[in-house]
């Protein structure tokens, strides 16, 4: 039996490369969204409440945005702080003078309390938020899950940012290698026991919240996934001896 060739025209792949990026994922058919750590805008918590539901007490965030709006629908994510959220309202104005012409609410569990800086939140504070990357986006940064495994504390602040780290997280960093801090992809040296240190250039510190974490902050830490999956699959060899 012949099957029909399916071919595409140079015209319809030129269409398709003009998508435009950062388009709305379907949980359905991306069960996990991804981020690089490059931060698009600086938000404005408006509002902060308690919350119960079905998943037990925990809060509803709401938050000034613009820019991160654009293409997100009911369901999809956005990280903040680091942290992959889900969009549940939002509503956009478009119009005055303000930096955000929105905004859009999350709710937030106490699971996701426990284990990040969310729950310290108050109404004027700014978050870095980031939608999740498409297929095809360019990685400006490394690849970033949205699932925060420690709280760091700020030993010194920016320009010359270092920051204490949980021992037992200290052994996916390597000199030169990525982390991410609030949701932020760096580059880390000067490795010590439990600290890290970053050089954050002016723009770094200008439009992302590192320009106003002082000393004794706290901060949300994301290892990078890759680390962790190679320790996972070296794991069985452990105690391999010759």
């Amino acid at each position: 039996m012949d099957f029909p060739i399916l071919r595409v025209t140079r015209a319809k792949r030129s269409r398709t490369a003009q998508v435009r990026s950062r388009e709305p994922l379907a949980r359905s058919r991306y069960p996990e969204p991804m981020f690089t750590g490059i931060v698009e805008e600086l938000g404005t918590i408006i509002d902060v409440r308690a919350v119960d539901s079905a998943w037990g007490p925990g809060l509803r965030l709401r938050i000034g945005a613009s820019r991160v709006l654009e293409g997100s629908d009911l369901g999809a994510s956005i990280a903040v702080n680091g942290c992959c959220l889900t969009l549940v309202d939002s509503s956009r104005t478009d119009s005055g003078d303000a930096p955000n012409h929105g905004w859009w609410e999350t709710d937030v569990s106490r699971e996701t309390l426990n284990r990040t800086t969310l729950g310290s939140l108050s109404p004027g504070d700014h978050v870095n938020l980031e939608r999740p990357m498409a297929l095809g986006d360019r990685l400006g940064g490394h690849i970033v899950l949205g699932h925060v495994d420690g709280v760091g504390e700020v030993v010194s602040a920016a320009p010359d940012l270092v920051i204490r780290v949980p021992r037992d997280l200290m052994r996916y960093l390597v000199e030169k290698g990525s982390v991410t801090v609030d949701g932020i992809s760096l580059t880390v040296f000067d490795l010590t026991e439990d600290t890290f240190r970053v050089a954050v250039i002016p723009h770094t510190a200008e439009v992302t919240t590192l320009g106003h974490r002082p000393i004794g902050s706290t901060v949300n830490l994301e290892m990078d996934v890759l680390a962790k999956h190679i320790e996972r699959l070296v794991q069985p060899y452990g105690s391999h001896t010759e």
